[in-house]
């Protein structure tokens, strides 16, 4: 059987923004050893320059130069990579966050745990009938029904039984949703679809968001909601 209800207490969840990543490490040993070179050279041909013809150092002065502009380059790719490194830290332990906790993000296909039931939010601008069907991934439509729908935010919870009373097995269920106003015009609904985080994958970037064999990325997390105890 399936209920309707207001969603619980809720706050906002906060993105996660990835960047690049850069690899300078080798061309900073590369340009360290080529530095060395150059000075002993430079000091060699000092010591052994003519001294009624020296050497133009004008031309030595503009390489000393271009090492130097090189050097800031790679040390700032340094510190752009370590950044880089401490932000993915970061958000991974953002990520891990979430684990255990109910998440409410866009789309029309919920989880229907093993305990439990499957949630999806609603929201519409006006009062209005609207004609629910819940189908599963191989299409086939569990359930079916007709609500009233006021203006707002509301929840749509179903614990896996149809009309006829059949239990369906947990997995991904999608919901369609038509409604329409006093007069029978359509009116706009937007879905959202409620979960618990069972997993996350850290190994890909951005980390994903596992709900039951649904992914999401941590952007795609609208709200978090805090159940009373």
């Amino acid at each position: 059987m399936a209920t309707d209800s207001v969603t619980g207490t809720q706050f906002t969840a906060t993105a996660a923004v990835t960047a690049p990543s850069t690899t300078t490490t080798g061309g900073t040993k590369s340009l360290a050893d080529n530095f060395q070179t150059f000075l002993q050279m430079l000091t060699t041909q000092l010591q052994n320059q003519n001294p009624l013809d020296p050497l133009d150092t004008n031309q030595f002065t503009q390489q000393l130069v271009q090492f130097s502009q090189v050097e800031q380059q790679l040390k700032s790719n340094q510190q752009l990579e370590t950044l880089v490194s401490l932000q993915k830290t970061a958000q991974n332990t953002q990520a891990l966050g979430y684990v255990g906790a109910t998440v409410v993000v866009d789309g029309s296909t919920a989880v229907l745990p093993e305990k439990g039931s499957a949630a999806w939010g609603f929201t519409v601008a006006k009062p209005a009938a609207a004609s629910i069907s819940i189908t599963n991934k191989t299409g086939q439509t569990v359930y079916t029904g007709n609500f009233t729908m006021q203006a707002g935010e509301q929840t749509f919870t179903w614990d896996g039984k149809g009309k006829d009373g059949t239990q369906w097995p947990p997995g991904s269920y999608k919901m369609t949703v038509s409604a329409k106003d006093s007069l029978g015009n359509p009116v706009p609904v937007s879905t959202e679809v409620q979960g618990v985080v069972d997993s996350v994958d850290v190994t890909r970037s951005p980390p994903v968001l596992m709900l039951g064999a649904e992914e999401f990325t941590i952007d795609a997390v609208k709200k978090i909601i805090r159940r009373a105890a």
